[in-house]
Parts: C-alpha cells; sequence; structure tokens
C-alpha cells in the first residue's frame, strides 16, 4: 500500500508516523527543502506544479491525499488523470476558497456568520454598514490569522482596504461568541460515518494554541454531528474532516472547515482510541474504520515559536512531547505536547502545570 501526499509539513510527518504500523509507504511532494515530514518519509522538493515531480510522485502511490488546502486545484486535477485522489477535489476547491466554502454551506442551511463578496471599496462600505462589526478576509490562502483584518471603525475598514484591496475578498459579521469548538468526522468509501468528541479551542492572534476534550455537552455534539454528516455526504468525502464552530450561546455557527487532518484533533494521537491520522488512512485505503472514543481527558497543548523544556513536560503524569523538526521562527508551530488522563483531579493538576510551561491562561 502506497500513499502519496501533497504537502511535506508537520501534518504529513504525523500521517507517515501513523502509516507505517499499517505496512502503508508514503512519498511526499513539497517546494520548501525545510519540510519536517523528511525526517521520516521520502520527500520530492519541487513546486506542487512540476509535472516531472507529479509524476514521481504518481509512480509510487496508490491513492493521494494532501495535508493543506492551500494546493493549486491545476496540481489535484492533473493527479486525477491517473490516481484517485481524497478527499475529492470539490471538497478541497470550496475549502480553498471562503466565498465558495460559505455558499456551500448556505445551500445546505448550515449556519455561518453573515457575508459578502467585496470587489470595491463601495462594497466593502456598504457591507459595513449593514453587518456592523466584520471581519475583512481574503478568499484564498489565509491561515493562523493571516490574510484578514477586523473592522470595528472606520479607520479600521480604510486600513483593511488599504492592506488587501489587491486579492480577491470577503466579509463577514463578527460573531461574539462564548467559545469554539471543532468537530473532526471521518466517512469511508462504504460511507460510514464516525465522530469523534467535540473539542474546544481556544485561539490567539489565529493561532490555536489549545485544546481540551470532553466538552461535555452532549446537545452540541448532537448539533454539530449534524451539521458535519450534511457537509461529508454533499461532497461524497472519503478520509478525514475538520469544521471549527463558534458556538453564540444559543446556536452553533460554522467558521471553516479543512479536509485534511487537523491540529485540533492532534490530542487524537494518545487520547482516542484511533488516532484521526490513522482512520485517515484507514478510510482511504478501505480498512475498517477504528474506534473515535476518547480515553479519558485530554488536553492539547501547541508549541508556537519556541518548545518548553522536554524534561519539565515529562515530569508531568500523563505527558506526550511531540516536536516537528523545524528551526524556531516567531509564530511558527513547532510541536505540540499532549496530556491524557482518566483521573479528572489529576488530570486538572496536569493541565495547570502544562500551562504554566506554555504561558497560557
Amino acid at each position: 500500500m502506497k500513499l502519496g501526499i501533497l504537502g511535506g509539513g508537520q501534518l504529513a510527518r504525523m500521517l507517515s508516523l501513523s502509516a507505517h504500523p499499517l505496512g502503508i509507504h508514503t512519498i511526499c511532494l513539497d517546494p520548501s527543502s525545510e519540510a519536517c515530514a523528511s525526517e521520516v518519509t521520502q520527500v520530492i522538493t519541487a513546486p506542487l506544479t512540476d509535472e516531472k515531480a507529479l509524476d514521481q510522485l504518481l509512480e509510487n502511490a496508490d491513492y493521494v491525499t494532501i495535508e493543506t488546502e492551500n494546493i493549486p486545484l491545476s496540481c489535484v486535477e492533473y493527479v486525477t488523470k491517473s490516481k484517485t485522489f481524497y478527499p475529492s477535489v470539490k471538497a478541497l476547491a470550496v475549502s480553498q476558497d471562503r466565498l465558495l466554502e460559505k455558499q456551500f454551506l448556505k445551500s445546505l442551511s448550515i449556519p455561518t456568520a453573515a457575508f459578502y463578496d467585496v470587489s470595491s471599496k463601495e462594497r466593502l462600505q456598504q457591507a459595513y454598514s449593514e453587518l456592523g462589526h466584520a471581519i475583512l478576509k481574503t478568499r484564498r490562502l489565509g491561515y493562523d490569522g493571516k490574510g484578514q483584518c477586523v473592522l470595528k471603525s472606520q479607520v479600521d475598514l480604510e486600513r483593511g482596504w488599504q492592506t488587501l484591496r489587491d486579492q480577491e475578498l470577503i466579509v463577514e459579521q463578527l460573531i461574539p461568541f462564548e467559545f469554539e469548538v471543532s468537530l473532526i468526522g471521518v466517512r469511508n468509501k462504504e460511507k460510514k460515518i464516525s465522530f469523534y468528541p467535540l473539542v474546544r479551542n481556544h485561539h490567539k492572534e489565529g493561532i490555536l494554541r489549545w485544546s481540551e476534550v470532553p466538552v461535555d455537552k452532549p446537545h452540541l455534539q448532537k448539533e454539530a454531528e449534524g451539521i458535519v454528516t450534511a457537509i461529508l455526504t454533499a461532497l461524497d468525502y472519503v478520509g478525514v474532516l475538520s469544521v471549527e464552530f463558534f458556538y453564540d450561546g444559543k446556536q452553533l455557527l460554522v467558521n471553516e472547515m479543512a479536509p485534511r487532518v487537523h491540529n485540533s484533533g492532534h490530542w487524537t494521537l494518545e487520547g482516542a482510541c484511533t488516532s484521526q491520522f490513522e482512520n485517515h488512512l484507514r478510510a482511504i485505503f478501505g480498512l475498517p474504520i477504528g474506534s473515535t472514543e476518547a480515553i479519558g481527558h485530554s488536553f492539547m497543548l501547541n508549541c508556537i515559536g519556541e518548545m518548553p523544556s522536554i524534561n519539565q513536560c515529562l515530569n508531568i503524569p500523563g505527558a506526550h512531547y511531540h516536536q516537528y523538526g523545524k528551526e524556531s521562527r516567531p509564530n511558527r508551530k513547532l510541536g505540540h505536547v499532549t496530556l491524557v488522563d482518566t483521573n479528572t483531579e489529576r488530570f486538572r493538576k496536569s493541565k495547570q502545570q502544562l500551562m504554566a510551561l506554555g504561558a497560557l491562561s
């Protein structure tokens, strides 16, 4: 069994590590000579649109998947001429364009923030007048808080337009949410769907800082599962899908979806019976989907810019240390630490210790 992965970052790295016990050989294509997946699998270094490099990948793959949605559609269309691509071309096209994504959600009557396509400053002004506080975003290639400006005043609007006006834009109503959650689902070729427990997430400056399971709100789990089921079915999806939500005190509103394994699912490596990475592989290769049940309480700390001390982390009961082999840079995801414990009180104490190491609150 052989899998080609478009992208060679930490998600490709963790997919490859999860593939080894299943007897799956992975090969990645990434334009960076520093792709961190190269420590654990073969990485072809070339532009994603390089047809010779793509041919090399395809010669060594039964199926092809992605570790990022920021992949040129032309690349995936080339892949599908000779190999099956998962999750699907439509899923990728929808998720990499904020406007298409919002229109897709609206077509399914799925709650999301009010939005407007922005093609001119006049259109932006009109949208801002109707929406009130809003957020201006690039339609493509925005992630971890990049390519967006919060609009709470006319000054913000002028600044946002000057900063982003050369790109295709969308403006969305700013949601005053109580908290953020995400749901990770997996759908196989037989159309069977399984869900992990709902995850509570905390972002700072647009970057995920920590995730925690369980949320212990069964009505929200049910609500989220209904929404994600509709998305998976409409896209005829195969593999793992993550959907991020805002909870405004009344209902869940979809923020965005990611057609791949996701940062908020890293806790599953130790905290679930089967990780998101393994289940993505199982779905692609037609293997039985593994149990998505949580083992106990889980907490995941994202390590941004620098890694905490490995000795201090591993002195905390239930801690597991993951570094990605990347050079330290400001706001760069360098690794993560997970906590897993079935003892509630011990988990709370360990969580406080880990949050202190990460300077989180």
